[in-house]
């Protein structure tokens, strides 16, 4: 070897290939432990019989796991990355291959690129996992979800409230989805109109959506205008003067629910219909700042690794795991307090990731080499 190693060379991809294997164990390791612990906790809700006294078919169980297993492995992702790369130094150091390469004149923050590399692409295969598996498995997700736990065909959704891209309010006293989510039924629907130094409150007892012409059917509907000038009281066949699909629906339903769950872009799209709620404010920062824990957990847990006497490799995998847990409690406490509104989303988000960050850079570069 020589101090300046070649860059995609074998050394390197001997160092990536340790790290993706490491990372396999890893995933089945977590994620597979994390899913025990939800099976446990939720089979026997699943499997329970109903009121007609059936059990739903095994293979729904399966299929709402399959649909899950994205959502489990986003929540742990930056662990997962970390275990990865402990593992890859463990076997390094076990092996001698690092004490090799510092005896060539490597360092071991060169040897170890790899690892961080990868860590930056996890990152950003994080990102993108959560873009497609939002806007493609969440809502058949919760539509299988629906069907284990309540044994109905269409799931049901009270008390949702939402405003739509003009920023009028709208409240649904239920929302029922149907033809999987294409299509959706309404009881109790209200929406508040403000134009100018007009009000108009539009009522109807009922609503369906006719996917065909884009709009919702009224029955029982009534639109009343109120203003300085006038006040009167209209029937109403068609809902026009507020603008929102099924899907929009459901996506407010899901923001108040499981915010975590949600997209960059759908929590974009909230944001720019609600620019007062501090909640989606902070999830658009935070969307970007969690993927960047797979590189800031390494940077802060190998250094602990990189100590040669094997009589404290224990400690030093003790002391990363823990100043790992110090970040995702930090996170979580800033990440809350952004969400009620009681700090600023930039720094509810931001603060954790770069003084850990910067942590990490201190620490990685000091380590012994």
């Amino acid at each position: 070897m020589s101090r300046s190693l070649l860059i995609g060379g074998h050394a390197d991809r001997y160092v990536a290939r340790l790290y993706a294997a490491s990372y396999l164990t890893a995933f089945l390791l977590v994620v597979g432990l994390f899913l025990i612990l939800d099976l446990s906790t939720n089979l026997d809700e699943y499997v329970k019989p109903g009121a007609d006294g059936s059990s739903p078919p095994g293979l729904l169980v399966v299929r709402y796991y399959l649909l899950h297993v994205p959502f489990l492995y986003l929540q742990v992702a930056p662990f997962v990355a970390l275990v990865a790369g402990l593992f890859s130094v463990s076997r390094l150091l076990r092996d001698n291959e690092l004490v090799a390469a510092l005896g060539a004149g490597v360092p071991a923050q060169r040897v170890l690129a790899p690892v961080l590399c990868g860590g930056a692409l996890l990152a950003a295969g994080m990102f993108a996992l959560r873009q497609w598996s939002a806007e493609r498995l969440s809502l058949e997700r919760d539509l299988v979800h629906d069907a284990l736990v309540e044994r109905r065909a269409t799931p049901e959704y009270e008390n949702v409230w939402f405003k739509d891209r003009a920023g009028s309010t709208i409240s649904l006293g239920k929302l029922r989805l149907v033809d999987a989510g294409t299509g959706a039924e309404v009881e109790d629907l209200w929406a508040l109109v403000s134009t100018g130094g007009t009000w108009v409150s539009l009522r109807a007892q009922r609503a369906t959506w006719d996917a065909g012409a884009s709009e919702w059917r009224l029955v029982g509907g009534e639109r009343k205008v109120v203003s300085s000038f006038e006040q009167r009281t209209e029937a109403l066949e068609r809902l026009a003067e507020v603008k929102f699909t099924p899907h929009d629906a459901w996506l407010a339903q899901r923001g108040r629910e499981a915010p975590l769950d949600l997209s960059f872009d759908q929590a974009r799209e909230l944001a720019e219909r609600d620019p007062d709620n501090a909640q989606f404010q902070t999830l658009l920062h935070y969307h970007l700042t969690f993927p960047l824990a797979n590189l800031v957990l390494l940077l802060v847990g190998l250094p602990f690794l990189l100590q040669f006497e094997r009589s404290r490799g224990l400690e030093g995998v003790v002391v990363g795991f823990l100043l790992c847990i110090f970040y995702y409690g930090a996170d979580f406490v800033f990440r809350s307090l952004g969400m009620e509104g009681q700090l600023s989303p930039l720094l509810a988000c931001w603060l954790p990731l770069l003084f850990f960050g910067c942590l990490g850079v201190v620490l990685y570069g000091a380590a012994r080499s």
